[in-house]
């Protein structure tokens, strides 16, 4: 499926092995990594395209689907289960459907997903006119993938220290490495943020500047193990959390720009759970992004990112009368398509 800006497999989790490393070996093979052209698998050789989803109906009260999201590295034998990703949750209503797990109702169906990755929920809502899944018919656009869909939304909710237990694993809403302040926030993935202009940087330069600027690359890379350590993570070289935020006031009417490193590159638009971490730290006092977003004091507002393709939205609600900050929730749209369905060979 095509879910979001990004694409991959999604798989039964019960067809599996049960073991790890024997799951993940043949995911590698799957996908075709490791290998750079990933040519003998499923991989499309770039960041977005070389994800696997993981599904099996939930047994947990409440809770539909229980899905693991793999990010397959391309050139080493490595699966990444750390992360999540925002964009391939979408495809999870409509593949649940299809595969009887939740009765599809008209004219939409809720599907409630528990996400193993950073333990928290998501509801996703799809359109299913006459009680089918209609993934094509309709004139919802996203930034970063060509022609219009069928809106599906998603509802995240427990998204506070997936990764790492707590909002601000550091212990601080700022912190120094290296004599540049970055913010360490853990909500919707763990992510490094920093200013562009502290980087040396304008925040809207594009995929080629980062492909070709090696020595940046390796820096920022520095400072990212040096957050991942801070944040209790131990040695982050093999691993793509915390993923990074290079960011800059807004140019075309959004809230605040947004470079996402996926770390090695950048993002062609940007990862959902990242713009709903850039979101939340928007609206907490004291934190890098809010130095430089345009947002109100309202409890639930709307928030634009712009990034390389255009804009992502996120609708957040934040708890204005707790003592500390909380999100009560936060959400986007996205479109899904099926691309095909049947077996793979490892």
């Amino acid at each position: 499926m095509r879910s979001g800006t990004s694409r991959g497999p999604y798989i039964d989790l019960r067809d599996l092995p049960k073991d790890t490393a024997e799951r993940d070996k043949v995911l590698l093979k799957i996908m075709g990594s490791p290998d750079k052209k990933q040519i003998d698998g499923l991989g499309g050789a770039t960041f977005v395209t070389s994800k696997v989803v993981l599904l099996q109906p939930s047994e947990r009260e409440g809770i539909d689907v229980d899905y693991l999201f793999a990010q397959v590295v391309i050139d080493q034998p490595i699966v990444d289960t750390t992360p999540t990703c925002g964009n391939m949750i979408a495809g999870v209503g409509p593949y649940a459907i299809e595969q009887g797990w939740v009765k599809a109702t008209h004219p939409q169906t809720s599907v409630r997903v528990y996400n193993f990755n950073t333990d928290s929920t998501v509801e996703v809502i799809a359109q299913t006119p006459n009680s089918e899944v209609n993934y094509t018919n309709g004139d919802f656009k996203i930034d970063g993938v060509p022609g219009t869909g069928s809106p599906i939304l998603m509802n995240f909710s427990n998204i506070e220290g997936g990764a790492t237990g707590k909002l601000f694993p550091t212990g601080n809403i700022r912190d120094n490495i290296d004599g540049v302040e970055v913010t360490v926030i853990d909500i919707g993935n763990l992510m490094m943020l920093v200013k562009a202009t502290d980087l040396g940087l304008t925040g809207y330069e594009d995929t080629t500047f980062f492909a070709d600027n090696k020595d940046f690359m390796q820096r920022i890379e520095s400072t990212r193990r040096q957050a991942g350590l801070l944040a209790g993570l131990g040695d982050v070289s093999d691993k793509v959390l915390p993923k990074i935020g290079i960011l800059a006031p807004p140019r075309e009417g959004g809230a605040i720009t947004s470079r996402y490193l996926t770390p090695k590159t950048l993002h062609p638009s940007h990862a959902v759970t990242g713009a709903i971490c850039i979101a939340a730290a928007s609206k907490c006092k004291g934190t890098i992004v809010a130095d430089i977003a345009q947002v109100t004091e309202a409890a639930t507002e709307r928030i634009l990112i712009e990034h390389p393709s255009g804009f992502i939205p996120v609708e957040i609600e934040v708890d204005t009368g707790s003592a500390e900050f909380k999100v009560v929730k936060a959400g986007t749209l996205r479109t899904a398509r099926k691309i095909m369905d049947g077996f793979v060979y490892y």
